[in-house]
């Protein structure tokens, strides 16, 4: 069935709109911890290669030529080309150490470049890692895969287009942001309305099947007028899918931040208004609220894949593809293998020795117990789909949910009498009026949140 409207309700979201995980995994990358053991990463890899199970590569490009302010990513800003060549190299050698320990025959379903700007790199060295990456991986030859890569749209030539194509590449995510100049001087991005319509129209050419847009709302100088603006102009772009980011300013944890001036961030009543007409708006243009802050034409792959009671949540947001075991690659890059979560090094000197002594790029990681397993699928369940059935999870895990998670059901019922969501003997369904807060509803499951966690997280809204 198609995804319900979503409704606004200013009073529900006065009251719940906190702060907290966007549980793009659980347990979140806060708890990774250091020194984990191999005997785990390689128990792991054995369970699974004998699962069979699909794969999906991430390699993170930690390089962009300018610097964004707002940006949080882990990134390397450079103008000089040169650095990307030795990063190759660590990539090639990271992808040789996994290409040993996992079995060739497995299908890679779905794949993705994110950084940073992967644009950065030179049409031969792209050529040269994606080359790499099917002499080590089982790519697929038949354009049947989901093979995405995020781009800069006003640091990339057109032409650009045609060697990504070519390489294998068939959606395309531009970070947009904001097209209005004040916005942008702000936040030191660049990209006109003219730029992005010409790579859009380009990418259609070249057979790019789905095209994604991301937009921030809460930056300097934006205010409702100028957002809904800007949103009229991607809407005239007709991308397949679209992201609209809260920018949480935290300039204690991310140093571009600090260039940013306080003074100009629109208050949070502001914040609120652009969102509300953002949400109101796509939908009458068409667009599904798949849920949080993603959107999608009704033909898109991720909106079938919700209406099938398919799509899953990971660590690059929705997916069609969550029964894949993630690999992935690069600086900072964060692995899901089988029941364990591994997380490379985030500086360059130490993942560069880490290669070069032991092997092993990982410095965090964390296996997952039964517990876990449970709590992961409950949250992916209800952020995914809005419904969550008692008994099918009984069935799946040996449980009584509703004594299991007592305490969690307990802390609900104030949402449920708010109506927020349904609570009854077969399961819990989330109303249109608490699809917007449905972070706050799957932190009743979370088991790691303490009374200072919600400081290293951005607000629901």
């Amino acid at each position: 069935m198609p995804s319900p409207t979503t409704l606004w309700n200013q009073a529900m979201i006065d009251r719940y709109d906190l702060a907290g995980p966007r549980y793009t995994s659980y347990p979140t990358a806060p708890h990774f911890a250091e020194g984990f053991p191999a005997s785990e990463v390689q128990a792991a890899i054995a369970r699974s290669n004998a699962s069979q199970r699909p794969l999906s590569l991430y390699f993170h490009i930690p390089f962009c030529d300018t610097i964004c302010f707002y940006c949080g990513c882990n990134k390397i800003v450079t103008a000089n080309k040169g650095r990307a060549e030795p990063y190759i190299d660590l990539l090639h050698r990271e992808l040789a150490l996994r290409a040993r320990q996992f079995d060739r025959a497995r299908p890679v379903r779905q794949l993705h470049w994110g950084g940073g700007t992967p644009t950065f790199l030179s049409a031969p060295q792209m050529r040269t890692l994606m080359r790499l990456t099917g002499e080590y991986f089982s790519l697929l030859g038949d354009d049947s895969g989901d093979y995405s890569i995020e781009v800069h749209p006003g640091r990339m030539a057109p032409d650009t287009l045609g060697v990504l194509r070519e390489i294998g590449f068939n959606r395309l995510s531009m970070g947009v942001q904001d097209f209005d100049p004040r916005v942008q001087r702000a936040v030191n991005r660049f990209n006109s309305v003219e730029q992005v319509s010409e790579l859009c129209q380009r990418a259609r050419r070249e057979g790019f099947r789905s095209l994604s847009m991301d937009l921030i709302y809460g930056l300097p100088h934006q205010n409702p007028d100028t957002m809904a603006a800007t949103l009229e102009q991607v809407i005239a772009l007709e991308p397949d899918r679209l992201s609209l980011f809260n920018y949480a300013h935290m300039p204690h944890l991310f140093k571009s931040q600090r260039h940013i001036d306080a003074g100009a961030l629109p208050p949070p009543a502001d914040k609120l208004a652009m969102v509300h007409h953002a949400i109101d708006r796509l939908q009458a243009a068409g667009y599904q609220h798949i849920g949080m802050d993603h959107f999608a034409r009704p033909g898109d792959s991720l909106a079938l894949a919700q209406a099938r009671g398919e799509m899953q949540r990971n660590f690059q947001g929705y997916t069609t593809h969550g029964d894949c075991d993630l690999l992935a690659f690069g600086l900072s890059a964060i692995s899901a293998i089988d029941n364990v979560y591994l997380q490379n090094h985030k500086d360059m000197v130490r993942y560069a020795q880490s290669l070069a002594v032991d092997g092993e790029p990982a410095c965090k990681g964390l296996a997952l117990s039964a517990d876990d397993r449970l709590r992961r699928a409950v949250i992916g369940q209800l952020i995914c789909h809005f419904h969550l059935d008692y008994a099918a999870f009984e069935r799946d895990f040996g449980i009584d949910f509703k004594r299991y998670f007592a305490t969690a059901l307990a802390s609900l019922r104030p949402l449920a009498r708010d109506g927020l969501l349904r609570l009854d003997s077969g399961g819990i369904t989330v109303s249109a009026g608490g699809r917007l807060l449905i972070r706050r509803i799957c932190m009743a499951f979370d088991a790691y949140l303490g009374s200072q966690e919600p400081a290293r997280y951005s607000r629901i809204l």
